[in-house]
């Protein structure tokens, strides 16, 4: 029997791919914008962005791509490159307080240097504890599943990086208990999106920064999938409590549109706990990475208002269908069902609508920051049959 071009592709998977991820049945071969195309030339409206990461759609990046490419892919960080300090100020403009960055390839890397400047922080007093949160998502490291408040992620991989312990989301009495003597920070994500897009009240993160002020605690906040435009703000804190500004935080995913990019912020006088010596990535900071991550900036910043007006227009269609509740800030936006995610989700990429599932319940849609409300009607349409 004649195989598929898609069941091909999926065959070497099978033999060649270790299988650590559960994959729908589905293989893509190109993209333009909003859109996506299988092996078989279907057509997909691509409203799950590779998981927050496709801010301007596909294929956005082979101008700059090419471009850089022929100018200067990689030295090493044992110099000095202008794209690296170029998209450092970028970025602490953006934030719009004084601080550094360092530059990394992935929010798990990044989250990773924000445990070491915590642990580095508190070194001298003995402290080195993270207080992180239920519900949580902090990457695959050994240390990511350790601070994840999910006990599935961690099966399999114990004993535990020590050091870190979960408290109830958006419970204040609760970390305040959980405040010892060995406590050097408190992490969280602003706006949590593995579990259904669950966001932090702005008093819950102002009396997080009032604790940390007071016990000398770093508050950071993980901004890997709600930031960098996600919510209509370039920090998605700032549609929060803008008010409350964390001592340090991670990025990755949409920072530079799909090329693989994270980084971390720290404000004074923190910016440069982490000196020579202390932390490290070989491929960090490329200028490759640098210059492609500087032009989708430039794009992300024009494309706020349409965040902002396109999500509350996505959100007012989304809560006329019959679902449970439909929560968000912006192009970041979790639909609970009374169902199980998964099989309405099969059924959409049937219809032709890519989505992503979160928690056991929850339809995520984390689209480019560039659709327009037609893109919308047309996955509500789908989104609506496949209910």
């Amino acid at each position: 029997m004649n195989m598929s071009k898609s069941q091909e592709i999926i065959g070497l998977y099978d033999k060649y791919v270790m299988p650590t991820y559960g994959r729908y049945p589905l293989a893509f071969v190109r993209g333009k914008g909003a859109r996506a195309w299988d092996a078989e030339g279907k057509e997909y409206l691509d409203f799950g962005g590779g998981i927050a990461v496709n801010v301007l759609g596909h294929a956005a990046l082979a101008e700059m791509l090419a471009k850089q490419a022929n100018i200067l892919v990689h030295t090493s960080n044992l110099y000095y490159t202008e794209p690296q300090g170029l998209l450092a100020k970028k970025l602490v403009e953006l934030v719009g307080v004084p601080g550094k960055c360092f530059f990394c390839n992935s929010g798990a890397e990044a989250n990773e240097a924000l445990y070491k400047l915590a642990r580095k922080f508190g070194h001298d007093t003995g402290r080195y504890e993270v207080i992180t949160f239920f519900n949580s998502f902090h990457g695959r490291t050994l240390a990511g599943i350790s601070a994840t408040g999910q006990e599935k992620v961690k099966k399999g991989f114990e004993p535990m990086v020590d050091g870190f312990r979960h408290v109830p989301f958006n419970d204040l009495d609760a970390v305040t208990k959980a405040v010892g003597p060995k406590t050097a920070a408190i992490l969280l994500e602003p706006i949590q999106g593995e579990s259904g897009i669950q966001p932090a009240k702005p008093e819950f993160l102002r009396g997080l920064r009032k604790l940390c002020d007071e016990k000398n605690l770093l508050l950071m906040y993980d901004e890997v999938q709600c930031g960098v435009g996600r919510t209509g703000e370039f920090c998605g804190w700032k549609t929060i409590a803008p008010d409350v500004v964390p001592d340090a935080m991670s990025w990755a995913k949409g920072l530079a549109g799909g090329f693989p990019i994270g980084a971390i912020w720290a404000r004074q006088p923190y910016q440069d706990v982490l000196g020579p010596g202390t932390h490290a990535s070989t491929f960090g900071g490329t200028p490759l990475a640098c210059a492609v991550a500087l032009s989708v900036l430039d794009e992300v910043v024009k494309l706020l208002p349409n965040a902002r007006d396109v999500g509350r227009y996505f959100m007012e269609k989304l809560r006329k269908l019959p679902v449970k509740e439909v929560r968000g800030i912006g192009l970041m936006i979790g639909v609970e069902l009374a169902v199980e995610s998964k099989p309405v989700i099969a059924k959409l990429t049937e219809r032709g609508l890519l989505a992503v599932p979160a928690g056991t319940h929850v339809v995520r849609f984390l689209p480019p920051l560039n659709i327009t409300r037609a893109d919308v009607d047309e996955a509500v349409e789908k989104f609506q049959g496949a209910l």
